[in-house]
């Protein structure tokens, strides 16, 4: 019997443990097998194969039951996951429902997620922008959080390593707040994006750029992208249903295919992982027990038969994305963390920032009436950050980024039936451009914006539930007056009419889908809970690399810089470990 169960714990050791299957767990595995480490996956949710479990990528829009609309039926089961902008007819499968998953909000909270294996990666927005500098300099320069770690010197190569992997689409626009990366040819703007750009380089000096975004297309494919099977992007535009092609960057098209190539690869779907377990004591010099100061493993959950399992490895890397590596933090206590993994400081689970998505503003232009577009194009112009960058010139911390497209609006004479419809479909009547612009706002980490472990309620598989009390503050409404000021004023030197600011004063934060913060990195044991290195400061074999690992969250789509984190910590675990120090 001692030999059968010798066995057992032999085939449940690895090298190392991922847990999490999305962006940035995607990018630990592909690192720690590439190096030769026996590696398992843990992902919470169901197998998705890339292509195979795509079930509505090829279909027409006659084919849809309800057009592409959510039927009211899961509108009305799923108030908060009906909310997410990708979650429609043709992707509900890949979003959490509602009852499924239950949570607390100690403050309206929006909370939307992908339990499959990819994650979110499958139905991302594909924004993929560096940190410069100044982001990481922001909250020693303006007095918030702490001080990051890390520099962009420190991160730089990582920011090209996975570029270059991954396949990101831009412009080398050479500006100091937002640096050039590794780039596939850009896509273009359209005319009145072109015309919007040259207009406030001529009325800002330079101080306002717009580009064309950065996003993770594989606008011309190298032969990196074709040897992980990855093809051309189609601009279909249907990205949220999984792209057949691997058009865009997704963890099922790209990291987790080539870590499996290796053959150090585990990957095991339908594992809800319960805690990391801490080493409480071996045998010390006198053969007293001592603790070992770190982890051995983590427990886990199958997510249908509800049995517990434990899973043994000698480095733990945490991406199960940002709150709900929180709760799995906050959820691992021993003797020696009775309050969570690694919280001696108590800061676990404090100071989550998100980005202010709330307001918009839309515009139109009665020029160019003799053009329109063609085609479709899965990316927008770009406004990067341009208050608050070299200075402090504004009553508020900080500042934000923005989005900005444009489309010419059609109206089609829908009078007759049969020929005489179709002919009218035939021949749209065109009217004038539109633009529209999407603030998004860096929040400041703050001990009142946090997650807990709720008392009394637990999910379905005995899990404390996690209670959420994140909210905007007054710097937010201050960031929000701003941008429609400011943009206003662009807009209107610009020409354009018809300018209309649209806010939701009572829209949750959640729908960013870009939580960070709770296990912070930071120099300083007694201010954050993870090194440079994105090691435990009290448990170096444990890494956090994915949102919870961010000191702030600065304005840029924040997943590029998961990635290239993660690339970076894998490498020095292996370093380390191979030293004998892990």
């Amino acid at each position: 019997m001692s030999f059968l169960n010798i066995d057992s714990v032999k085939a449940r050791t690895f090298d190392a443990i991922v847990i999490g299957s999305g962006i940035s767990g995607g990018w630990a595995a592909k690192e720690l097998t590439g190096k030769g480490l026996r590696t398992l996956v843990l992902e919470r949710g169901r197998d998705v194969k890339h292509i195979t479990d795509y079930p509505t990528t090829m279909m027409q829009p006659w084919e849809f039951p309800h057009a592409g609309q959510l039927s009211k039926e899961y509108l009305d089961a799923n108030p908060i996951a009906s909310r997410c902008y990708a979650n429609r007819e043709d992707a509900s499968h890949f979003f959490v429902k509602d009852a499924e998953h239950p949570y607390v909000q100690e403050k309206p909270f929006d909370w939307i997620r992908g339990y499959q294996v990819g994650g979110k990666s499958l139905m991302w927005a594909r924004g993929t922008q560096r940190w410069s500098q100044y982001d990481f300099d922001g909250p020693a320069r303006d007095g918030f959080a702490v001080e990051w770690p890390i520099t962009y010197k420190e991160i730089e190569r990582w920011y090209s390593y996975v570029e270059k992997f991954a396949g990101i689409s831009g412009n080398k626009d050479g500006l100091a707040q937002l640096p050039d990366g590794e780039f596939l040819p850009p896509h273009e703007q359209s005319c009145v994006e072109k015309y919007f750009t040259e207009q406030m380089a001529k009325q800002y000096k330079g101080t306002r750029p717009i580009i064309i975004g950065r996003c993770a297309h594989l606008t011309k494919p190298q032969p990196i992208h074709y040897q992980q099977g990855r093809a051309q992007c189609q601009n279909r535009s249907l990205c949220q249903r999984g792209c057949p092609y691997g058009g865009y960057f997704s963890s099922n098209s790209s990291t987790l295919p080539w870590a499996a190539k290796t053959g150090k690869l585990t990957l095991q779907p339908d594992s809800v992982v319960h805690s990391i377990i801490f080493d409480e004591k071996k045998a010390g010099p006198t053969g007293a027990p001592v603790q070992s100061g770190r982890a051995s493993g983590v427990r886990v959950i199958d997510a249908h038969t509800k049995q517990m399992t434990e899973y043994y490895a000698k480095i733990i890397f945490v991406n199960a994305a940002c709150l709900n590596s929180n709760l799995i933090l906050l959820n691992s206590k021993s003797s020696r963390f009775p309050n969570g993994f690694g919280n001696d400081n108590g800061l676990l689970g404090k100071y989550v920032a998100f980005h202010n998505f709330r307001t918009t503003i839309s515009a139109e232009y009665e020029g160019f009436l003799d053009t329109t577009t063609e085609g479709i194009r899965p990316n927008s112009s770009y406004i990067p950050r341009f208050r608050n960058v070299f200075k402090q010139e504004t009553d508020f911390l900080r500042g934000y980024a923005a989005g900005f497209g444009s489309s010419r609006m059609t109206h089609a004479d829908t009078a007759g039936i049969g020929e005489e419809l179709k002919a009218s479909l035939m021949q749209p009547k065109y009217g004038n451009w539109r633009v529209g612009s999407h603030m998004m706002g860096e929040t400041i980490p703050k001990e009142s914006n946090y997650v807990a472990l709720d008392p009394n309620l637990v999910d379905p598989w005995g899990i404390p539930q996690l209670s959420v009390s994140v909210a905007y503050d007054e710097n937010d409404e201050k960031m929000i007056r701003d941008f429609h000021e400011q943009m206003t004023e662009m807009l209107t030197v610009a020409g354009f009419t018809n300018i209309q600011t649209h806010d939701k004063p009572d829209k949750a934060p959640g729908l960013d889908i870009h939580e960070m913060g709770g296990v912070r990195m930071g120099k300083d044991p007694k201010t954050s809970l993870l090194n440079k290195w994105n090691q435990f400061h009290t448990c170096k074999n444990v890494f956090v690399t994915d949102g919870a690992c961010m000191t702030s969250t600065s304005t840029q789509n924040p997943s590029l810089t998961f990635m290239a984190i993660t690339a970076r910590a894998a490498n020095h675990a292996v370093e380390e470990l191979r030293k004998g120090n892990l």
